[in-house]
């Protein structure tokens, strides 16, 4: 009973005064009321900058060192965690498994509700071990309650193998919290639809991924001014869009823009440094290898 109690008096489950009367609203007053109670989720989240901030640097010094970043989760965090993880790799050309996200249930949670799976402690922990977790890692738990028994299970394992921890949760002094190096706690507080966290929970988890890995890259060299010079060109789109960054980097025509494209065998940062210093692509990716794949720092 005490068990129940605790989880009734966390701000994500309780019960949103605005919202009692939703079910006798006309769809438009449903949706403005629903948007009134996302315009908070921006504010919830620029309360807890620094600790996104710092987190991320983590990220980036893990990466750079030759770790990895992987995301922890069950339901609705988990499947926010896969999908983070999994477009890094055509935006920023990371290879697989730089970024990763460990779903409770497997591959099977992400198109099917398996809610019981997120009670095993035991569960998080082996596929830690699994995933062959080593102090060059970063793991992150993802928790709107920031108690969830797997993700605890996770984040203790890491711990134990010397991985630096963060965790991204929705309410105060979690239990999550207690135990990473980084905790990042976005108060977003009752939902419309009274424990649903998929809404607010949801989105502002979406938005604090959306920073850890865009910051961690962009330190990384991956970003040049504001343009994905990283991105993989693997289809006629990332082609267009690839050929537009070379012009807007170095304002060359899309003929030749194209052109480098190629001759740098579809990379479109080294094709940039090609453009800027007027060089064969060796060199370009030389220069790049030398200044740590940043761009800027070739010319400063």
């Amino acid at each position: 009973m005490a068990k129940q109690k605790r989880m009734e008096n966390l701000e994500t489950e309780k019960q949103n005064p605005k919202t009692i009367n939703i079910d006798t609203m006309s769809s438009v007053e449903m949706a403005k009321l629903m948007n009134d109670e996302d315009k908070d989720v921006a504010f919830a989240v620029e309360k807890v900058l620094s600790s996104i901030s710092r987190l991320s640097d983590k990220i980036s010094q893990s990466i750079k060192e030759g770790g990895r970043c992987f995301y922890v989760g069950a339901g609705t965090s988990g499947r926010l965690g896969i999908i983070d993880a999994a477009e890094t790799v055509p935006t920023f050309n990371l290879t697989y498994g730089t970024f990763s996200a460990i779903l409770a249930g497997g591959e099977e949670a992400m198109m099917k509700s398996i809610e019981n799976v997120e009670d095993d402690e035991s569960g998080g922990s082996c596929e830690i071990e699994k995933n062959g977790i080593s102090s060059k890692d970063t793991v992150i738990g993802i928790s709107a309650s920031g108690r969830t028994p797997y993700v605890m299970g996770a984040l203790k394992k890491a711990k134990e193998k010397g991985a630096f921890t963060g965790c991204v949760v929705n309410v105060k002094k979690s239990e999550i919290s207690s135990i990473v190096d980084i905790a990042i706690e976005i108060l977003t507080g009752p939902e419309v639809i009274t424990g649903s966290t998929r809404l607010k929970a949801g989105t502002s988890q979406k938005m604090v991924l959306n920073m850890l890995s865009t910051i961690s890259m962009v330190k990384l060299g991956k970003v040049y001014k504001n343009l994905m010079v990283d991105v993989t060109p693997i289809n006629e789109k990332l082609v267009n869009r690839a050929v537009r960054i070379i012009m807007t980097a170095t304002g060359i025509s899309r003929e030749e823009s194209f052109n480098l494209l190629k001759e740098s065998e579809m990379r479109p940062k080294v094709a940039i440094v090609m453009a800027l210093t007027n060089r064969g692509s060796k060199d370009a990716e030389r220069l790049l290898e030398i200044h740590e794949g940043k761009i800027k720092d070739i010319f400063m």
